[in-house]
């Protein structure tokens, strides 16, 4: 029974194809400008190390600060006016509403002359016309404080972009210096995130198949791992090989080769 046994391991452990694989970041991102702008600094300091939350690209936002403050005055004044017209718009209301009631009142009695009626029907229609000019201009106001506050959305978010930081990523590669002018679509940088790492395989239609069944080991250590994704297509320049990642903690230092057992 103790010799089937250790027949029957030795045969796993030959049956168990070996892979090897780098432990490379899980992604590696191309950042693009956003905006046209002059490049003021890059962290040169920073290529290859982990960045915190200091930009490691900065451009030129003077004009964009200076209109946002331009903006925000606007902004500020334009709500003000915009109270004022709402608070005159319901005062002329409650206008309206008197002296609509105080002419039905005096429409009927004969006592009061066609002249005393018209003049009460005319200031009437004139204060209707005064209150639909008011709301003319609160709808007007309306819509500017709507103009202005998307544009200052959109000045904050060129400011932003001008400001490029990523926290806890590598920065990779910069590819723009110092008085570089730069427009939407440049490459500035590639960053990678080195919070995860992945291992990519190609395996055999027949490894495809039970991997995702089998245990990981990594460098002959059993391990909590599974086949994060695998491709159900052959790998178009492996032929008869289907790709797949695994996603592992970050290891000590990347691009390190790895020996991957599926048992």
């Amino acid at each position: 029974m103790r010799f089937f046994i250790v027949i029957l391991i030795l045969f796993i452990q030959l049956s168990a194809k070996e892979y090897y694989a780098k432990a490379e970041p899980y992604e590696i991102l191309n950042v693009s400008s956003n905006v046209s702008a002059e490049v003021l600094y890059t962290d040169t300091a920073h290529q290859g190390k982990i960045l915190g939350k200091k930009p490691y690209i900065v451009m030129d936002d003077k004009l964009d600060k200076i209109e946002l403050h331009s903006v925000e005055t606007k902004i500020s004044a334009v709500q003000k006016t915009l109270e004022h017209n709402l608070k005159m718009g319901q005062n002329y209301q409650q206008i309206i509403d008197m002296k609509q009631a105080n002419f039905d009142r005096i429409k009927e009695l004969k006592i009061k002359s066609s002249v005393e009626k018209d003049r009460e029907y005319f200031d009437l229609i004139s204060s209707r016309n005064s209150f639909l000019s008011i709301q003319k201009e609160i709808e007007s106001l309306t819509i500017q404080l709507g103009d202005l506050k998307l544009r200052r959305s959109q000045l904050q978010k060129s400011i932003a972009d001008k400001h490029l930081s990523a926290p806890g990523f590598v920065l990779y590669q910069l590819t723009v210096k110092p008085s570089a002018f730069v427009n939407p679509g440049t490459l500035l940088a590639q960053i990678a995130d080195v919070r995860k790492a992945k291992l990519t395989l190609y395996l055999s239609a027949e490894e495809a198949q039970q991997a995702q069944s089998k245990k990981i080991y990594l460098n002959g250590q059993k391990s909590l791992y599974k086949i994060n994704r695998l491709w159900k297509i052959a790998d178009a320049s492996k032929l008869s090989s289907y790709r797949a990642e695994i996603l592992i903690a970050p290891p000590g230092q990347f691009s390190q080769l790895m020996k991957v057992e599926f048992k």
